[in-house]
């Protein structure tokens, strides 16, 4: 036996797949208990219908899903396979399906997965039962297929039986013991068994075991409609179970399989139907399984009516049996995987669909065995990336629900969030309102995007309006903005940016420790550095400001830094972090008139010689304190000025009030990231994420290797020699064909990258593209295409940062 003690709870397929894979990597003294039979435990594996369609927005998403594909196809019982590779086909019936199809072909090229897009008459070769008056066209991935769910799951059970572990079917968790905040085992019906890892994997019951550790797991529980045709007279004769594609008809919220001569049918479009943890059945209550639920014959009965209309060959059967089975749902639709932030060794794999669970498997065993995951970039998925208010029973149960209905809808990637909204407001929001901001969300802040005060600048300008998709969620005020800032100044609310501070004796050494750059500066620098995983990863890029000797104000991308942070706090006591945050607020104020309007308002120099570029100081600016940083991320004279919320209104008037007999605005998001790409800015999450070094993303500057040991560099040294790929900067000259992020990119016929960050640059009079490509073909000058929708546009690899390179408006 090797490895630490480790319980797994649950044996679905995710508990099944991380006992397989953990064992493989040499942990053995493992033990898997569940409170049902096995391999069919009466959870969602039991009853789920088993497709699995890889094509996701998310590439990670898509990974996780072509990592279960390959080892599914790989796994048998007994001669009986676990995977039913008959391809994943999706019809278009709307003009808008058609359009959609195009993006996601986009998407699974971008990723790298085989996908080809059909003609109506293909979709009926391929899949015969679909009527051809309905279909207009189809997206067709050979490598999709049936999953078949409990087959899966016992041969991973056997395999990492094999290897030492043990699994205890009728165990049902009791509680989850802890000893000064760390696990120390689980108690079940029928005993204690000693942990030093407790793993949750148990699906729809996850919120209740989470609890037990006093752990609040945002997932609900929803049921969802699965029907089963009786035999089909055009399938009589049948003898495999698959031979078509499994199909989605997403213009309805359906999909069907499979199964001999009869068909499966799946159905979204129903009402949502929540349950909580706490109110579903146990093993031996049920009369089925637990995660069944009694079949809604009227909430399906529009299901029906469409399925005879898309497979006519249904209207000499019916329907015989059905079920209300139940799902996780999560608010922004991804897995919940990793550690608990305040019990140590309690971990959860929760919300996995069949379609990831290998994946999964895959990626917490080496997240638990390596200290962190090597072949997969989860930061969309670390249960710890939540705010306090997403944990809120009321917002996860109205998005989770809000998901299930648009689990199928065509969403743009700037459609804004529903209910509950507004949750959180800057000091700002009545006077943005005064102006007429158009909000979107952002992690709960609502944030302008751009005002309708703003038309009146739209005179005397050519502002080119991009295509029809591009244009959704914008207005051409978008580029009046941008303009004015770069003529004039203009005044951004930075609030949604999470701010934390970091304070105490061991401050300076405990920063040192964690980031890329020298940071123990003299009071007053700033430093752009960045957080590496153990195998060099970016974990994200932040600002450092040193405000005092032993206080440091950090410029954080998210949750996941608080996170981060925490975890790495020294056990003496000698350093606290906290988030700031809530009780804050920020504006940055910059143009070329920045200074014309801050210097009259302060008795503080604000000079170049008396506030460098990356450098802060404190100053009153009227009546009200503030912190001002001399950053810009528009590429812009100018300073971030951050005060406490109570005093935020104040301090945006007095500027208002300044600003104004000089021409200067208010601007909102849209013209915010057209002018960060212009200067070449990065954007943690979209252009560089945990599966990319400081080399490939362009920041290895902000890389300090002579500053002693930190978290990443000994694998950075390592990596630093090898750049592969590359972030790429790419302009398109057609000024309507503006891309949004995630098309593939083509060096002739050949998928070679995809698409990160991308606007129209109106200074440069250019549409903009970061792309990450072959290091190789980054080479400025070389003429690419990216695949956008059914066109391919043309784009060409550019000098970085295509404005002011020689950073003269920053530091003027």
């Amino acid at each position: 036996m090797a490895g630490p003690r480790v319980v797994i709870i649950g044996a679905g397929v995710v508990g099944a797949a991380l006992a397989d894979e953990i064992s493989a990597r040499g942990w053995t003294e493992v033990t898997v208990v569940d409170q049902g039979p096995l391999p069919a435990t009466g959870g969602s594996s039991s009853h789920a219908p088993g497709l699995v369609f890889q094509t996701n927005s998310s590439k990670t998403m898509t990974e996780l899903a072509r990592y279960t594909v390959e080892k599914f196809c790989s796994l048998d019982v007994d001669g009986k396979p676990c995977f039913l590779q008959v391809g994943g086909l999706e019809v278009a019936t709307t003009p808008e399906r058609v359009a959609e199809l195009h993006r996601r072909h986009g998407w699974i090229t971008s990723w790298g997965i085989e996908a080809r897009l059909l003609t109506p008459e293909e979709c009926v070769e391929h899949h015969p039962l679909v009527n051809p008056d309905r279909v207009l066209g189809g997206l067709l991935v050979p490598t999709d297929g049936l999953a078949k769910a409990v087959l899966a799951v016992e041969a991973q059970i056997r395999r990492a039986t094999e290897r030492g572990v043990t699994f205890l079917a009728r165990h049902e968790v009791l509680d989850v013991q802890q000893t000064d905040g760390r696990v120390t085992g689980v108690l079940t019906d029928q005993g204690e068994i000693s942990a030093d890892i407790v793993v949750c994997c148990a699906g729809i019951w996850g919120p209740k075991i989470a609890r037990m550790v006093g752990m609040n797991l945002p997932l609900t529980p929803l049921g969802h409609q699965l029907a089963w045709t009786g035999p089909v007279p055009a399938l009589a004769g049948q003898t495999e179970e698959a031979v078509r594609p499994i199909l989605r008809h997403q213009d309805a919220d359906l999909y069907y399989r499979d199964r001999f001569d009869a068909i499966g049918i799946g159905y979204y479009g129903h009402r949502p139907m929540p349950i909580s943890a706490d109110d579903i059945l146990s093993v031996g209550e049920a009369d089925d399984m637990p995660s069944v639920l009694k079949f809604t014959e009227d909430d399906f009965a529009p299901a029906w009516t469409e399925t005879q209309s898309l497979l006519p060959a249904t209207r000499d059967a019916k329907v015989e049996e059905g079920i209300n089975g139940l799902f996780s749902f999560t608010s922004d639709n991804f897995p919940l995987l990793g550690e608990s932030s305040e019990v140590k060794g309690f971990w959860v794999a929760e919300a996995v669909w069949v379609t990831h669970s290998a994946g999964v498997g895959r990626a917490m065993a080496e997240w638990l065995v390596d200290g962190h995951c090597s072949s997969f970039d989860l930061h969309e998925c670390d249960v710890n990336r939540f705010e306090q208010h997403q944990l809120a029973p009321e917002y996860v149960l109205a998005r989770d629900c809000q998901n299930f209905v648009e689990v199928y809808d065509i969403l743009h990637p700037l459609q804004p969030s529903g209910k509950p909204r507004p949750i959180r407001t800057s000091p700002f929001h009545t006077r943005q309102q005064e102006h007429g901001a158009v909000f979107l969300e952002a992690n709960g802040w609502e944030r302008p995007q751009w005002y309708e005060a703003n038309s009146a600048l739209l005179e005397g300008r050519s502002i080119p309006t991009p295509n029809d998709w591009a244009a959704q969620y914008w207005s051409p005020i978008v580029g009046a903005e941008a303009q004015a800032t770069r003529e004039t100044v203009a005044m951004y609310d930075m609030t949604a940016l999470k701010r934390l501070e970091v304070t105490g004796p061991g401050a300076a050494d405990f920063l040192k420790g964690l980031v890329t750059g020298k940071v123990a500066k003299s009071v007053g620098s700033v430093t752009y550095t960045l957080l590496l995983d153990h195998d060099g990863g970016i974990r994200s890029d932040i600002t450092v400001a040193r405000l005092a000797r032993d206080r440091f104000q950090v410029g954080a991308n998210g949750n996941l830094d608080l996170d981060w942070f925490t975890r790495h706090l020294p056990a003496d006591g000698t350093v606290q972090v906290r988030d700031i945050t809530p009780g804050t607020c920020c504006i940055g104020l910059w143009g070329p008139l920045a200074r014309k309007v801050l210097q009259p308002l302060t008795d503080e120099d604000f000079t170049n010689e008396g506030l460098r570029y990356f450098r802060a100081k404190n100053a009153y600016i009227g009546t009200v304190p503030v912190t001002a940083m001399r950053l810009s991320y528009v590429g812009e004279l100018g300073w971030e000025l951050y005060t406490t919320a109570d005093q935020g209104q104040k301090l945006w008037d007095t500027l208002w009030q300044a600003a104004q007999p000089l021409g200067g605005v208010i601007a909102g998001r849209g013209a915010f990231n057209s002018l960060r790409l212009e200067k070449g800015y990065r954007s943690f999450g979209t252009d560089m994420t945990y599966e990319h070094d400081p080399y490939e993303a362009g920041v290895g500057f902000a890389v300090k290797l002579d500053k002693g040991d930190f978290i990443g560099k000994a694998a950075l040294e390592r990596r630093k020699t090898d750049v592969q790929r590359q972030l790429t900067c790419l302009t398109i000259d057609d000024p309507h064909s503006v891309v949004m992020g995630k098309e593939p990119v083509y060096d002739g016929e050949r998928a070679v990258g995809y698409v990160t960050s991308a606007a129209y640059g109106y200074t440069i009079g250019k549409g903009i593209a970061y792309a990450w490509l072959p290091a190789e073909l980054a080479t400025p000058g070389t003429t690419l295409h990216i695949g956008y929708f059914d066109e391919r546009v043309e784009a060409v690899v550019a000098e970085e940062p295509l404005f002011d390179p020689t950073m003269s408006r920053l530091r003027g």
